[in-house]
């Protein structure tokens, strides 16, 4: 929001949430039963408003995912500052300008006679468009957009737009409502000019607009894409098409680079900043980056592909959830999960900074339900080990396995990949440590019992040994996980395990995954469920609180988190995410794979060094 909103600040459908297509449904129920029945009435003009609206997302979608993939991988970055949750907020109607022209395109049909029955393309109407936006477009908005710097309209609107110092695609296109009037009248100049003069087709619109969007999301990436060679071909065409460090000088430097797409006025009125050329030329050269840390894990539902960082954005910047209008999508859904199976190497998701690290998170391109196939593990094995392959190529110092990537049954807990190539620099951390501090410490202050109830894996023998040895009173319900924890405790500690075949009235229990409905039907009112597990149990109890997986907070100078970690909420990391990077930062020649763990105290003694906190909060 501006610092002072002016009027017509508000979207008139922002009541309306996710609600606001409700809007544009009539129109598509109209052309639908003229496109079937009225054959006729029905005009292509008028049938295509719909299609170009979706198109123009798909369009903007496809820009969001290739920029926050750069982004990812960091080469020819623009601004290195992080991107943060406030920012995403911010930005997620950026599908609202789509909505209103929509809108305004069918009251420009029904209000204007010569804009119905338009042909499909005219070769002159399309050169018109293009030397009108050259000619009084570019002019007026240069002029517009100076007199929006100005402190007054600048309070009330357009300081809105300049919140985003780091800027994504859909960052051009968040503004107040008002300031997208203007847009809108400035745009349609060209649009109505060739339509009065019956020059206008369905053609030269659609390509007019597809370009306004393609230079808006282009100019608004946070890398350099335009290369080099372009403007020594044709040197002019600096005048003529700005670039990404143009545009993101306006945004760190404000009075400068006001232009549209094309420069000249600046040129012209002497607004041009003196270092566009070296910040392009920078921008080109800057490498790849190259991680201290990598965190590896994986897809888990078939809908968390639209979750990923790359996927949608106001998604993906909240805790996992199925939502009802993603089943429609099941088309593209599997479309999604086609294109997984095919790529066959991790891809980076997302980029971190913490202090003098540098984290990635990569994902490997299966789903949760590969890892329960049996003849899915070798080839899945292979693609973990290609990427920490790949990681000791790069001088990559930490591996972290996340989910499924690490288990005992699996790849036992990463121990595979080190027996194969025992060389390696790269320390491989599955990160059981932390978690099992961090489960600790989530038991609340006097806890005399507890109770457990899991899949058996190290980190659950760790958790119930330490409490037995503390003299904590730990029941099982299933007499096979209490014989085989009995044989891992020592006599005394043993003494601390019982087998409880009847009543369950722990007030703690520590679950897996596997906890099933009739399980926690046995569990007294105001039960505290603590997972000990990379996924969470099913929820069944209202009246029973269930806690994150392990994980932690994290500070508030771990940069660049602004999407939502799986089912975790805002700025809360897994232990075994945090782990890798705790490994880093204290530079631990340790390896934690197999059946070793590291020193728990140590490493959970080093997270709140480093500002992580334990997320204590209900699931």
């Amino acid at each position: 929001m501006a610092s002072k909103p002016g009027i017509l600040t508000h979207w008139p459908w922002e009541p309306l949430g996710s609600f606001k297509y409700v809007i544009v449904a009539p129109f598509l129920v109209h052309s639908i039963y003229l496109y079937v029945v009225g054959a006729e009435e029905r005009d292509l003009t008028y049938i295509a408003v719909v299609p170009f609206m979706l198109w123009r997302m798909l369009h903007n979608q496809i820009w969001i995912s290739f920029s926050r993939y750069r982004t990812a991988k960091g080469n020819n970055l623009i601004v290195d500052r992080s991107l943060e949750f406030e920012q995403v907020d911010r930005e997620r109607n950026w599908d609202d300008q789509i909505l209103l022209n929509g809108m305004l395109f069918y009251a420009g049909y029904w209000v204007l006679e010569a804009a119905k029955s338009l042909p499909l393309w005219r070769f002159d109407g399309f050169i018109q468009i293009f030397l009108l936006h050259m000619g009084p477009v570019e002019f007026l908005y240069y002029w517009f957009h100076r007199a929006l710097h100005h402190h007054y309209l600048y309070s009330r609107y357009h300081s809105h737009h300049h919140s985003s110092i780091v800027t994504e695609p859909i960052t051009s296109v968040i503004h107040p409502f008002a300031e997208h009037i203007v847009y809108f009248i400035l745009f349609a100049i060209p649009i109505l000019s060739t339509t009065f003069v019956h020059t206008s087709s369905i053609g030269s619109i659609f390509i007019y607009i597809t370009y306004i969007d393609l230079m808006n999301n282009m100019g608004h990436c946070n890398f350099e894409v335009i290369p080099k060679w372009v403007f020594t071909i044709f040197p002019p065409l600096k005048y003529l098409m700005y670039t990404p460090s143009f545009h993101s000088l306006h945004h760190t430097q404000f009075r400068t680079n006001y232009s549209l797409f094309m420069p000249f006025y600046d040129y012209i009125y002497g607004t041009m900043d003196k270092s566009t050329d070296t910040l392009y030329e920078t921008s080109l050269k800057k490498p790849e980056d190259i991680p201290d840390v990598v965190h590896l894990t994986h897809l888990t539902t078939p809908q968390s592909v639209y979750h990923l960082r790359l996927g949608f954005a106001e998604l993906a910047s909240k805790p996992l959830t199925t939502k009802w209008y993603l089943w429609l999508m099941w088309p593209l859904t599997l479309w999604s999960m086609i294109l997984t199976w095919i790529n066959g190497r991790t891809f980076i998701n997302e980029r971190n900074t913490f202090k003098k690290l540098k984290a990635q998170s990569w994902v490997v391109p299966r789903f949760k339900i590969h890892y329960l196939l049996q003849w899915q593990r070798a080839a899945i094995n292979k693609l973990i080990e290609e990427a920490i392959i790949e990681a000791e190529e790069k001088g990559i110092k930490v591996v972290s396995l996340g989910l499924l990537n690490q288990g005992e049954q699996f790849n036992k807990n990463g121990e595979i990949y080190m027996q194969k190539h025992p060389n390696l620099k790269v320390k491989v951390v599955d990160g059981s440590s932390l978690a099992v501090a961090v489960v600790l410490n989530s038991i609340p202050v006097g806890t005399s019992q507890v109770l457990f109830r899991g899949r058996l894996s190290k980190v659950a023998y760790s958790i119930v040994c330490t409490l037995c040895h503390r003299g904590i009173q730990v029941a099982t319900i299933r007499k096979v996980e209490y014989e085989k924890l009995k044989k891992a405790l020592t006599v005394e500690d043993g003494s601390n395990l019982a087998l409880s075949s009847k009543g369950c009235n722990q007030k703690v229990w520590i679950v897996g995954e596997d906890l099933n409905e009739q399980e926690q039907s046995m569990a007294s009112k105001g039960t505290i469920f603590i997972p000990f597990t990379q996924f969470p149990p099913k929820k069944t109890r209202k009246d029973c609180f269930y806690l994150n997986t392990p994980s932690m907070v994290a500070p508030t100078c771990f940069g660049n988190l602004h999407s939502c970690e799986n089912w975790l909420p805002r700025r809360v990391i897994s232990a075994w995410r945090v782990a890798g990077i705790l490994h880093g930062l204290e530079g631990w020649d340790v390896n934690e794979w197999g059946d070793r763990l590291f020193d728990v105290d140590k490493v959970w003694e080093a997270s709140f060094q480093h500002g992580f906190r334990p997320s204590l909060t209900p699931a």
